[in-house]
């Protein structure tokens, strides 16, 4: 059976990315909801700067993804000292 490749288009903007260092991620019963922000690191503001909603089956290959990744990097550079937990997050509009 033959490898389907699918060509994905990445606009300038999208590709050079958004930087977050607060991640926030809800579920209903259809989808999970990634929630990324820039938290100030001079106050108690920050701002969303994308929001990613996949299926739970995609949020599930993510996971993996993830973890996989993770245990590449560990083993390349060496374990992840994580940082203080962030305080609660509220959302405004």
């Amino acid at each position: 059976m033959d490898e389907k490749k699918i060509d994905i288009k990445v606009d300038e903007p999208v590709a050079l990315g958004q930087y977050s260092n607060l991640a926030a991620i809800r579920h209903t019963r259809e989808e999970f909801i990634f929630d990324f922000a820039f938290v100030f690191p001079d106050g108690p503001l920050g701002k969303l700067v994308a929001r990613v909603i996949l299926s739970p089956a995609h949020a599930k290959r993510f996971m993996e993804a993830l973890e996989s990744n993770i245990r590449r990097y560990e083993d390349n550079f060496g374990p992840i000292v994580p940082a203080d937990i962030p305080p609660s997050v509220g959302f405004i509009q």
